[in-house]
């Protein structure tokens, strides 16, 4: 890590510290995440991370991992760095900032925000990755060019066909998907489409869509919005291990729900929040949905 300057701490997770850092020999600013080894070794989400974000570094729309490198602290204690290519800011920061300064984002900028993220997840998807902890806060800027970057692939994880079962504990709440909510021990990419809807809808309004304190609370927050689901909506859906007898809602219109849409806006965002995952749209589905048709595709 002598290669390397650290110049402040930006971030801090369960097992470490973030800094913002300088690569001493070119000059390039760059993230250094911190580790600290467990008693069984490196963590097992930071050996996941490594794994997942090599088998990704070829997509612009992916934070890059640029180094990974053992240390020592000066108490002899082993740590594990691994350096990113550095962003000043990410999604949540971005919006806040333009919430305070009372600016919406434009039509345009969230046409292209969701291209990106359309695109990265495609990647992901397509090389049977799994986010699975979709968030405003996992996503990077570069403000200069405009650039998103999908980062924190800690929940990440491969899949495969037949999808095996997979942890619960996945996805920060505001943006967990209804099947997780309820308990299903199988899920997919969906859930990731979930996320991508959330974000979507949180780039227009300038907040969180579905801010749910407790599982049960989210739940109804998203029934409240886009209707109650039964048998016919959603088969199976009453054998999930959380059903209960939920008050019924019919869905809201979206028009009324989420701004600064047009009608192909709207149809993308009800179809990325349906309620049965078999049934929500795919993200490389996404891509060539009539909503990008006006965007300028050459500069991706």
């Amino acid at each position: 890590m002598e290669k390397y300057e650290k110049l402040e701490v930006v971030g801090e997770g369960t097992y470490g510290k973030v800094y913002k850092g300088r690569d001493k020999l070119t000059g390039r600013m760059v993230a250094l995440k911190k580790t600290r080894f467990v008693e069984d070794g490196v963590p097992p989400t930071a050996i996941r991370e490594i794994s997942l974000l090599r088998s990704l570094s070829h997509c612009i729309y992916v934070v890059k991992l640029l180094d990974v490198d053992a240390s020592f602290t000066g108490s002899g204690k082993p740590v594990l760095f691994m350096v990113f290519e550095y962003a000043n800011c990410d999604l949540r920061q971005y919006i806040d900032k333009c919430r305070r300064s009372e600016t919406k984002l434009t039509a345009k900028s969230i046409q292209s925000f969701m291209y990106q993220l359309c695109k990265g997840i495609t990647y992901c998807h397509s090389h049977g990755v799994l986010h699975r902890d979709l968030k405003p806060q996992n996503i990077l800027v570069d403000q200069r060019v405009g650039l998103l970057k999908i980062a924190d692939l800690g929940l990440g994880r491969s899949f495969t066909v037949p999808i095996k079962n997979y942890t619960q504990e996945v996805v920060t709440l505001w943006y967990r998907a209804p099947e997780v909510l309820l308990g299903t021990k199988h899920y997919s990419t969906a859930i990731d489409v979930w996320s991508l809807g959330c974000i979507f809808a949180e780039l227009c309004n300038m907040k969180v869509l579905f801010n749910g304190d407790s599982q049960i609370q989210q739940l109804l927050k998203i029934f409240r919005l886009i209707g109650t689901p039964n048998e016919q909506l959603w088969p199976g859906v009453t054998q999930l291990n959380h059903w209960h007898e939920f008050p019924q809602w019919k869905p809201q219109d979206f028009s009324k729900i989420v701004s600064n849409l047009d009608s192909n806006g709207l149809d993308l965002i009800s179809r990325m929040l349906q309620h049965d995952p078999a049934r929500r749209i795919s993200a490389k589905a996404a891509l060539h949905h009539p909503y990008f048709d006006s965007l300028d595709r050459s500069q991706f």
